[in-house]
């Protein structure tokens, strides 16, 4: 059984061969490596595909045998110091390995075909394999110091992927956004690691949370300190997994590609938050000021995100505010002391929300064969509607990714979200309170999102689907492309310009190269592009997350299963058991289970969310075609004018939402120009004061021997008698001043 645990290590190096290669392959054969660019998803995806297998019979050992194991390397070792590499392999590392492959595999899957066109193919994937490289190290990692390192190759990786198309100012801002709020978060962890090596002396996981236990048993360990440590170690968490209040570079996050939204911010990097607390339970668990301080941010990230989500515009932006709203849901049960629960919320919600954006990313691919590649009209729900049509099967997908993030039976996000849901009635009431309608929230606006997509009829005012043209448009390519680019003898590139220079009879060979229709023979005159279904390959991928979105939940589902004790088990209890044992008894508080009571407050839960589903069909289901009609108030408003909304409680939910809850101007008005205010004064005092000095004592010397230089005549007679003469003053001076010293002190 050991024998294949010691070659673990090869996990997070895997990947990291296609961006060595890639990089080898354009310095050495740029030309040949761009022709041959398409061959580089074969490597990605089946050196990925090899260690999702290797993860996964990790992953039966750790449910079969309870077995945990640890390998490291010493790096560097002094008499009081000694830094050590390894990988840890426990039921957190294999739960968040089998994560992160499965989906990565899907993504890059569907990147092959949504990326083709774009002219940085080669750069995406290489960003890819490094960013999954970086993860997989990150989850495998057996103290706080590597941790930190890949922590940071994560926040890189996420850096260049969110700013993959850097021409567009928006992206170029979103990723540096997305940057300096997480670095806000990276150095309290910084400041956190240190502090905990200070206190404990180890910086092993395993040493660390016996020594920290003992220390603050026995008061070693004053409580404030301790206290302050785990909340710094908690910051990072906060960052990474957008949470309040450094939740806001992740809705800027989507002018990135779609895929790297599924990924990125789905399942994967801001997963890593909520990896690190409950990959830190054990020291969390035992200061009740922090589990109830993450408790309480993950409330309010869940208010919060959902809040926000209510008159999104564009569907990327509507879906980050949901994650972030789940997230909060995970940050809520781990800070109730729910360690099971939250891991079953992150397994559950990865893969619903992946089927969402890359359900997304099939919608906008369509949307670009009407409005070319403008992300501003293909992202926009305004310009959707009546897409069932024809994208069934996307169609289908985003319907039961909706569906399960709504929390409706049977499918995967019910289960875990039922169960935080019921956590909180017994940790607070307000807190459930609070969770309960952000439960009726998150089905209105997930159901929003669908109908404004797929229902009624197109929104885009210059095109409609019966070929009928009201107005000429234009789309411009995000490399300047412009003009008629030969393919071959027959095929042509051309640019979506006026309507009327299209063929009326031409056979349309490809869907669309971003802004790009390929054309036979474009002679006639009338011809317009439909919106229709994505490629195979991406078609594939959402598949394959509608079966996980519908069979996952089965892991943590209980099916009357007991152990010898008479308390209830599953799959999943039965496979972070090891874990909860190993850090700390006091995770394992597993209740018999009661069918009855369960159904009872699923009863609840899902009639919540029924009222907000059906909140929406009220007043989603016509989807007008008028843009003044398309948010939630002014939809009712105008079908019941006499029913409606004062202006004032209109303007201020829209604004609410439009304005991302006033943090954004908050920040911008009482941080940045504070920041930039005391920037400046600190600028003025460094080139006044500080160099201001030596340069004037500078610039004064200059002006005296310039001044002397042209005093002088040239004799040296003159300037030796004007030598002793100051000499002799100076003398005389000195003489008188030490005498009446002397005379004064007798």
């Amino acid at each position: 059984m050991e024998h294949i645990y010691q070659y673990a290590w090869i996990i997070p190096f895997s990947p990291l061969t296609v961006p060595l290669l890639i990089g080898a392959g354009l310095l050495m054969f740029p030309t040949t490596t761009k022709n041959l660019r398409r061959m580089w998803a074969f490597p990605s995806l089946s050196l990925l595909s090899l260690v999702m297998l290797f993860s996964m019979k990790l992953s039966l050992q750790q449910i079969n045998s309870n077995y945990i194991y640890q390998s490291v390397w010493s790096w560097t070792i002094n008499n009081d110091f000694s830094l050590e590499f390894g990988y840890l392999v426990d039921p957190l590392t294999s739960i968040m390995l089998m994560l992160i492959t499965t989906v990565g595999i899907l993504v890059l899957l569907f990147s092959d075909n949504y990326m083709y066109h774009d002219q940085g193919y080669l750069r995406f994937f290489a960003y890819l394999s490094f960013f999954n490289s970086s993860m997989l190290g990150l989850v495998t990692s057996s103290n706080l110091i590597q941790i930190y390192f890949f922590w940071e190759l994560v926040g890189m990786c996420s850096y260049l992927l969110i700013g993959f198309w850097f021409t567009r100012p928006i992206a170029a801002n979103a990723c540096q956004k997305a940057f300096v709020t997480n670095r806000v978060g990276d150095f309290g962890l910084l400041l956190g690691i240190l502090g905990i090596y200070w206190l404990t002396g180890s910086l092993e996981f395993r040493d660390l949370f016996e020594i920290f236990n003992i220390s603050i048993s026995n008061t070693e360990i004053h409580l404030l300190v301790g206290t302050v440590c785990t909340f710094l170690l908690f910051a990072g968490a906060v960052a990474k997994s957008a949470q309040f209040p450094l939740h806001v570079w992740l809705p800027d996050a989507m002018e990135g590609p779609t895929p790297i939204s599924a990924l990125i911010h789905a399942a994967t990097m801001v997963a890593a938050g909520i990896f690190l607390v409950a990959r830190l339970f054990p020291i969390l668990i035992v200061i009740p000021s922090i589990l109830n301080l993450i408790a309480l941010i993950g409330l309010i990230t869940v208010f919060l995100g959902a809040t926000l989500a209510l008159s999104q515009t564009d569907i990327k932006r509507c879906l980050a505010y949901s994650t972030m709203s789940q997230l909060g849901y995970m940050m809520l049960a781990l800070g109730m002391g729910s360690y099971r629960t939250a891991l079953f919320h992150l397994i559950t919600h990865a893969y619903s929300k992946a089927l969402l954006f890359l359900g997304s990313g099939s919608i906008i691919h369509s949307m670009e064969a009407i409005v070319g590649y403008s992300p501003e009209k293909s992202q926009n729900m305004v310009f959707m509607g009546g897409l069932k049509k024809h994208a069934p099967i996307t169609k289908t997908a985003f319907f039961l990714g909706t569906l399960s993030l709504s929390g409706i039976p049977p499918l995967a996000c019910f289960w875990s979200k039922d169960e935080i849901l019921n956590d909180t009635w017994l940790f607070s009431t307000i807190f459930a309170t609070i969770a309960w309608a952000t439960a009726g929230l998150t089905a209105f606006y997930m159901f929003r999102i669908y109908l404004l997509t797929f229902e009624g009829h197109l929104n885009v005012h210059f095109q409609n689907y019966n070929g009928k043209i009201s107005s000429s448009f234009y789309s411009l390519s995000l490399w300047g492309q412009k003009g008629l680019k030969p393919i071959n003898k027959n095929l042509y590139l051309v640019p979506i310009k006026n309507n009327e220079g299209f063929a009326k009879n031409s056979h349309v060979k490809k869907k669309t190269m971003r802004s790009f229709f390929i054309f036979d023979n474009c002679d006639n005159k009338n011809i317009s592009p439909y919106p229709n279904e994505s490629g195979n390959t991406m078609l594939f991928s959402l598949l394959l997350l509608i079966f996980f979105t519908l069979f996952i939940s089965f892991i943590g589902i209980p099916f009357n299963q007991v152990n010898k004790d008479g308390i209830y088990f599953d799959i999943l209890s039965k496979w972070v058991t090891p874990s909860t044992n190993l850090l700390h008894q006091k995770f394992n508080n597993q209740n018999s289970f009661d069918w009855s009571e369960f159904i009872k407050n699923a009863t609840f839960s899902v009639s919540i969310a029924y009222f907000g589903i059906v909140i929406a069909s009220f007043l989603y289901k016509p989807v007008y075609s008028s843009l003044q009609n398309f948010d939630l108030i002014n939809c009712f408003w105008k079908r019941y004018p006499n029913r409606g909304f004062p202006d004032k409680i209109q303007n201020l939910i829209y604004d609410w939402a439009h304005y991302r809850g006033y943090i954004d101007a908050f920040y911008t008005r009482y941080i940045i120009r504070s920041i930039r205010g005391l920037s400046e004064l600190v600028h003025f005092f460094d080139k006044l004061i500080i160099d201001g000095i030596p340069n004037g004592l500078g610039i004064t010397s200059f002006l005296i021997g310039e001044g002397l230089k042209y005093g002088g005549g040239g004799r040296i007679s003159s300037y030796l008698f004007f030598y002793f003469f100051y000499s002799s003053i100076f003398l005389l001076i000195y003489y008188f001043y030490f005498t009446n010293m002397n005379f004064t002190d007798q």
